[in-house]
């Protein structure tokens, strides 16, 4: 399935129907009076978040979402019918802008949840609404009242309690699909993964939590460089980052230069992204070159106060204490959705 995660797509809720100008006529009824109903109110545009939802795919096909207008009023003072609702079924965790002013519609958080996005317009009142007892017999009636009208974008941000952030190729990937089910695409070249993937981590005694595979980023990304922010929006709603490095790398690069060239993206990208709790990882300690030079790394990490925790995502060597201490974690801090 293709990932998508942006959308614009244009809606129009119903027009309120229009009154009706009608009058009694009834045989031994001389002076029958305007019996005019009011009209119908016009259908909302609604979103509804829904978790079996994973992109905004369909909304690239299905771009215009237009409710109908409510009835007309009739005589003998019937009022109009309302027009149904439209429905509009989206990822949990969507952000629903006005792409004219900017304006935060709805933010999709929840199972089930549901936000009116366009409001449809109010019936317009009949004529027998405006009788007095000095306009007894009125001969208009109100049309019905516009329904809104507007251009709106759509933003999937991912819900998860964990996102992973590195360099490509560190071993996010491969890290994901050792401690859930997911299977995201895992090779030996940059930009492996392409969309972001979840994996939800059981760990024992009913305890889980959801894991984001964010793609890779490089230096330069919060200006568009490799993937650029495409997928740096995800990690926006996570609790923790999973700070992955590899210095298996020849030639090597210091982990604490790699450290710092990810957190000053992060940084230029949301200061409210630096922010978040994070546990380093140094991966692949499978490897020669990495666990030689794994002391000293962890050294330089230790006199800036920040514990390191060597894994090695192929074997399994350290991730149980890793999941623990992201379980930890985790209990202390709210979740995260803003």
């Amino acid at each position: 399935m293709r990932f998508v995660d942006e959308a614009k797509i244009y809606i129009k809720s119903g027009d309120g129907g229009q009154g009706c100008v009608s009058f009694r006529r009834e045989k031994f009824v001389p002076r029958g009076g305007p019996n005019g109903g009011d009209g119908g109110k016009g259908g909302d545009i609604i979103t509804v978040a829904s978790r079996s939802h994973r992109t905004l795919l369909d909304m690239k096909f299905n771009q215009h979402h237009v409710a109908k207008r409510g009835g007309q009023g009739e005589g003998s003072n019937k009022t109009g019918r309302n027009s149904s609702d439209v429905e509009i079924i989206v990822p949990v965790g969507t952000v629903i802008r006005d792409m004219e002013t900017g304006e935060l519609l709805a933010d999709m958080i929840e199972d089930g949840q549901r936000v009116i996005i366009a409001r449809g317009g109010i019936g317009g009142r009949g004529n027998a609404r405006f009788k007095t007892s000095t306009n007894r017999a009125p001969r208009y009636a109100q049309e019905g009242l516009p329904g809104e009208e507007r251009t709106v974008s759509l933003e999937l941000k991912l819900i998860a309690d964990v996102g992973t952030v590195g360099f490509p190729n560190v071993g996010k990937s491969t890290l994901i699909s050792s401690v859930s089910a997911a299977r995201p695409r895992i090779a030996d070249y940059p930009f492996t993964t392409l969309k972001p993937n979840l994996g939800v981590v059981s760990i024992g005694d009913y305890r889980t939590f959801v894991i984001a595979d964010i793609p890779g980023l490089i230096e330069g990304a919060h200006l568009g460089a490799g993937l650029g922010t495409t997928f740096l929006r995800h990690i926006e709603r996570t609790s923790i980052l999973l700070h992955i490095i590899d210095i298996s790398k020849d030639p090597f690069t210091n982990a604490w230069d790699d450290f710092e060239t990810i957190n000053n993206e992060l940084e230029s990208f949301s200061s409210d992204v630096r922010a978040k709790p994070q546990i380093v990882v140094i991966n692949k300690i499978d490897i020669t070159a990495t666990r030689e030079r794994l002391k000293e790394q962890v050294d330089i990490f230790s006199e800036r106060g920040i514990r390191i925790f060597p894994i090695s995502a192929v074997t399994g060597e350290g991730i149980k204490e890793l999941l623990q201490e992201i379980v930890r974690k985790l209990a202390h801090l709210p979740i995260s959705c803003s």
